[in-house]
Parts: structure tokens; sequence; C-alpha cells
């Protein structure tokens, strides 16, 4: 039994003496080395150091994320997902070491002695009193070990290592998904602020213009203007009615499409929200170079451990060429009484390995080591492109805050004057100096800039949310804590 186990100690240690996986080693960088100068002004902010509850001012939006963290099926479903990589990791990392069996039996059996003249049955003795069966005991104790394969080539060890990558992507990949559901959850947030901030407008624009209908209407009816102007303030009331209509839709659409990232219906009891003006940050957050993204961004740790996992597999398919070296073996006691089963006389043992080589397999092996070169080919193209969508992705976040901030200002301006031509427009219209359609236009282009200004808003936030995700923000303490997994 010594024997046994130290065979198989000195097996476990020379498996993987050869390892045929090519060297693994981060693609260069597949984009600019800077972002644009011009558009990403020095911040002090780190996004990967903080927090969704450090970023975002809203303590509404702070409790729905919070809900879509813990309740969205999605999230629970990438979470299961790794539990099932981990499995299957330790399915394969297991066939690394030999399986021992330990088996014991013990059997009583009665046999007929008749016939049987080996065992004293009839053709004995003249006259002897043979017995006509026999009665006897079988006990057995022992360990065994089955097929286990010797890995001098390493494909044992470079299919546990690419099943070992494959469980640290999806790890990666759950935590780009938890990152993508916090700004999903903050960019419907938004959208469904703005709207109720639209619908609100719409009800007071709608408002005042029944007013003004109701107005045109008397000067009507008392003969001092003609039915034109009452059918242009009547057009007027149509359109903001149309629009608080079209409002209310997106608004319910909105609300039914945040339920189901947060995973049922909105929590009660959150906190009273932000309007959309009360939520400017003037924290800045500091873009970093491209590389920093290879450590900060899930994602890109998610296609790296995937072109790891088809490296890995290469080795697997470069060791199917050699022979397949297993070893069976097993060691233990019988006797024919329990008491002395354990005698050293009892002691039994055998061993023996196989070597097996396939001769001819008309190409499969070559077409399982083509294969596994083309995924790892597709991999690094996978992994490029990952690189270069996080690139975009900050690029056009960094490029938004400096315009879409240009915008807001520009607007309110814009706003701040058109006001001011719409009540110009009414008292000229009250003193009899201009017709209602100079109005009607001063009306129309007053509704658009609210509308227009509260949308850039919107952007605005969503686009300072979307930056603050790209640059691989959003982790609370216990979650990035716990991103760089130990080995099994």
């Amino acid at each position: 039994m010594k024997r046994l186990i130290a065979l198989a100690a000195l097996s476990t240690a020379l498996s993987g003496c050869a390892n045929f996986a090519p060297e693994h080693t981060r693609p260069e960088l597949a984009v600019t080395p800077a972002y644009d100068g011009e558009l990403r002004p020095d911040g002090t902010v780190v996004a990967a150091q903080l927090s969704y509850r450090d970023w975002f001012l809203d303590p509404r939006l702070e409790g729905l994320i919070a809900s879509a963290l813990e309740n969205n099926r999605d999230l629970v479903a990438a979470t299961a997902r790794i539990e099932q990589a981990r499995a299957r990791y330790r399915i394969q990392d297991s066939r690394r070491l030999p399986t021992v069996v330990a088996d014991a039996s013990g059997t009583r059996t009665r046999q007929s002695l008749s016939g049987n003249p080996t065992l004293g049955g009839v053709g004995g003795e003249e006259g002897g009193d043979a017995p006509a069966s026999v009665t006897y005991n079988r006990f057995q104790v022992g360990v065994g070990i089955s097929a286990f394969e010797l890995d001098f080539w390493g494909r044992i060890a470079n299919l546990s290592e690419a099943a070992r990558a494959e469980y640290l992507s999806t790890i990666a990949a759950q935590r780009a998904f938890y990152l993508s559901l916090i700004a999903d959850t903050a960019n419907t947030y938004f959208e469904i602020v703005e709207t109720e901030e639209q619908v609100a407008l719409a009800e007071a624009t709608a408002q005042s213009r029944r007013e003004g209908l109701r107005i045109a209407r008397l000067r009507l009816d008392s003969g001092v203007t003609s039915a034109l102007p009452y059918r242009q303030a009547e057009t007027l009331l149509t359109q903001a009615e149309q629009q608080l209509a079209a409002e209310r839709l997106a608004l319910a659409q909105l609300r039914n499409q945040l339920a189901v990232l947060v995973g049922g219906a909105v929590p009660q009891g959150l906190p009273q929200g932000l309007t959309l003006a009360t939520q400017a940050d003037e924290r800045r957050l500091a873009a970093g170079l491209p590389s920093d993204l290879l450590l900060a961004r899930p994602d890109i740790i998610a296609a790296e451990e995937q072109l790891r996992a088809a490296r890995a597999n290469i080795g697997a398919a470069r060791a199917a060429f050699f022979p397949t070296i297993s070893l069976t073996g097993n060691a233990g006691f019988s006797s024919d009484s329990l008491g002395g089963l354990f005698d050293s006389d009892g002691l039994g043992w055998s061993f023996g390995p196989t070597i097996s080589l396939p001769i001819f397999d008309w190409g499969a092996r070559e077409a399982d080591l083509d294969l596994a070169r083309a995924l790892e080919v597709e991999q690094v193209a996978n992994y490029d492109r990952t690189v270069q969508t996080a690139f975009r992705e900050v690029a056009d976040a960094l490029a938004g805050r400096r315009y879409l901030a240009e915008q807001v200002e520009t607007l309110e301006r814009a706003l701040a004057a058109q006001e001011k031509i719409a009540r110009i427009a009414r008292l000229r219209y009250r003193e009899g100096v201009a017709d209602y359609l100079e109005v009607l236009d001063a009306e129309r282009n007053l509704f658009s800039a609210q509308q227009q200004l509260l949308a850039t808003r919107r952007a605005w936030l969503q686009n300072r949310a979307t930056l603050f995700v790209a640059l691989g923000g959003g982790f609370e303490q216990d979650d990035r804590a716990a991103q760089a997994p130990a080995e099994e």
C-alpha cells in the first residue's frame, strides 16, 4: 500500500512537466495612448475609487440602484453563472489528482460437493461418510486507483487552467453587468425625472392656453377680433394637449422599464428625488489613460480571461499528439476469517500502466489544434474590440461632458430670451400692434425651448453617469474587495 501511495504521489509531481500552451501576454493596446487633450481637463476624482453612493446626489436614485443590485433577475442569473463556472473548474481541476477508492466486502458461501472429486464429494474413500456441501467465508478490504492519467504533457493541467480562466471570466462578466445595471438604472431614472418635468410643463402650458382660448373667445364674441385668432389659439391648445398625452405615455413606459430593472415594484418609502436642475455637480472625474481601463473595466478583464482560456486549450490540443499514460492499481487484504484479515499473509497488490497513442485518427487531432488556434485569434480580436469599445465610451463621454455643458448654458440663455419675446408678443397683441400669428410663433418657440432645455439637462446627467461607469466606478467597498478572487 505504501508503494501504491508513493507511486501516486510521484505521478502527481510529474504531471504537467511539459506545457505546450502559448505564453499568455496581453495584446498591444489597440487604441491611441491618450484621450483628446482638449476634452479631458484634469480632474481630481478617480471613478474606480468611488461607489455609486459617493457619486450620485439624488437619494431616491441611490435607493433604486440598491434595489436593482439586489433584485434584478438578470444579475441573479449572472451570479448563478459564476457558481456554475466555479463548479466546472473544480470538476476539471480534480482530474489532476488520482481518484482513490476504498472498498470492503464479505461473503459467506455454501457450495455443493456432489460430483466434485477435488472437493471430497462422490468418488472419495469407499464407505466414507463424505459431506454433501461445504460452507466458508471470504473477507476483503483494499484501496485502488482507477485509470489515473499521468499528465506528462500538461493536457489535464491546461484544461484545468482553461476552466479556471472561464471561471474568472464569468466573475468579471457579472461585474460588468453590475456596472451596466447601475448605468441603466440611473439613465432610466433621469429619463423619468425629465418626463415628469415635461408632463408638468405640458400641463402648465395647456392650462395657460386654455385661458388664452377663453380670452380669444370673449374677443370673438364681442367683435373685437375675427375667428382666425380664435382658431389659432385653439390650435395652440391642441398642440399642448397632444404633447401632454405623449409625455404621459412615455412616463408610463419608463416606469414599467424601471420596474424591470429593480426586479419588481419600485420600493415604497424612498426619499423624494431631486429635479434635473438641482442635480448639477461640479466634481470632475479624472480620465487617466486608456491603459488604466485594462484593470478598471471588468469587461476587459473578462475578455482577457477568455483569451487565456483559449491559449490553454491550445496547449491541451498539442498534448493530444503525445501518448496518454494512465495508471491502474490496488492494494488490500483478504482472508477467510475476519480476525486474520490484516495479517501480513493476506496482503496483496497490483498495478499496471497503460499507454495509448492513436495511430490513425484521420486528422481529428490536427483539426482540434486548428480549432483551438482559430479560437485564440477570435479571442484576440474580441479583446481588442472590447478595449476599443471601452476607449470609445470614455472618449464619447468626455466629449459629452464638455459640449453638453455648453449646450445647457446656451439653452438657458436662449430660454430667457424666448420668454421675453413671448411676453412682448402678447403685449403687442393686446395693444393691437401685432396680429395673433406673432403670439402663436412666440408661444411655440417658448414651449420648444423649455422642452429642449429639459432634454439637454437630462442628457448631461446621463452622460455624467455613463462616464462614471465607463471609467470603472460604481462598486461598493465589499464588491471592490472581492474583485481579485483567490486561487482555488
